[in-house]
Formats: C-alpha cells, structure tokens, sequence
C-alpha cells in the first residue's frame, strides 16, 4: 500500500484533531502560559486531551506541551480551550507569576527562546 507523504497527512490529521476548528480564543493563553491540569483523564477522551492532562499535572508552558505533543501551538490552543470550557485545566498568566514572586518574563522568554530552538 502507498502512503502519502507526511506534508500531505499532516493537514489532514489536524483537521480532525481539531474537530475542523481553526482558531481558539486568543485572550485565554500565550504561548508561556502555564496550564495545570485539574482531574484525571475520563473514558472516551480524545487522545490529545488525555495527553494534556497527563503532561499538566505539574504546571506546563504552552509551548511545552506543543512540543512533547508535537502539534503546533495554535492547534494546542484549541485543545486547550476545550479543557478550558469544560474546567479541566486552569490557565496561569505569566503576569501572576511575576506578583508571587516567580520567574520574571525576560527568563520565560528565555526558556520559549531554548524551546522554539528544539
């Protein structure tokens, strides 16, 4: 059997990992949000979105899950809107980082620099 080459299947896959959708809300994350996962996986969950809860039990860049995912950011955003409506995952702007006494924005710039060089 012949098989499409993988420029060819990548299109096609995001499509249906997205349910057709091409854009999230973009005010919901940046690409250093941190997500954190809320609950655990449930039965019948897409394949991504049990990915992301795994991935997000600990606070993750959205750049980060892009990467192990191996998605691009804007279809992860997507996703993570989904997790968003349903209250399974809380976002954490990098602002409110900054007031608790977390990494300053010139390090989370940084590390999305070392992130996007991967």
């Amino acid at each position: 059997m012949m098989r499409r080459p993988v420029d060819q299947e990548v299109p096609d896959r995001l499509y249906m990992v997205t349910g057709g959708r091409t854009r999230a809300d973009e005010s919901a994350f940046d690409a250093v949000s941190l997500i954190v996962s809320e609950c655990e996986p449930a039965l019948g969950m897409q394949s991504e979105h049990v990915k992301i809860l795994r991935l997000t039990r600990r606070p993750t860049a959205v750049v980060e899950i892009s990467a192990e995912l191996r998605l691009p950011v804007s279809v992860v955003k997507i996703l993570l809107r989904d997790l968003l409506d349903t209250g399974r995952i809380t976002v954490r702007h990098p602002s409110a980082l900054q007031r608790a006494g977390r990494p300053d924005p010139e390090l989370l710039k940084q590390v999305l620099i070392a992130l996007e060089n991967l």
